[in-house]
């Protein structure tokens, strides 16, 4: 029992340096193949799946895990890209959407063809079905745990 809490940490710490890496390598790939950096995917992937292409920023924020602050300064670049735009809140004047623009369809399809690529590559070619049932399944608990909404 005493050593299943040092197996989750070493777990975490794994999990942690495995992220970054993989994070990276992705990136690379993106960079290679001319494609945005993959926040941008992160944003039109999840506008796309909201109702109506659309989501309140702090709505964005808690899906992409972002800081309102790094939020808006990544909008502003997809704003000047034409690939989403803002839209005042009918009920709230101070609040705006965030809503995906027919661009930012095309490009978030562009963009996944190499992601998945890196995907595939980088992480499920190292696992097995299995496996990554049962990550998934861990992840999947732990993000219920915690409040969050899972992708």
């Amino acid at each position: 029992m005493e050593n299943e809490p040092a197996a989750a940490r070493h777990a975490w710490a794994l999990f942690l340096t495995a992220h970054a890496v993989l994070i990276d390598r992705v990136e690379a790939g993106l960079r290679e193949a001319g494609m945005p950096e993959l926040a941008w995917y992160d944003v039109l992937w999840a506008l796309e799946n909201a109702e109506g292409g659309k989501l309140r920023m702090h709505e964005l924020a808690q899906r992409i895990v972002l800081t309102r602050s790094n939020l808006s300064r990544l909008v502003d670049r997809l704003e000047l890209a034409g690939l989403v735009r803002r839209e005042a809140c009918a009920d709230d004047r101070r609040g705006n959407y965030c809503v995906v623009t027919a661009a930012g369809r095309e490009m978030r399809r562009r963009i996944w063809p190499v992601y998945r690529k890196e995907i595939d590559g980088w992480f499920g070619r190292h696992i097995h079905p299995d496996e990554a049932r049962i990550l998934a399944d861990c992840f999947t608990r732990i993000l219920a745990r915690a409040g969050a909404d899972g992708a």
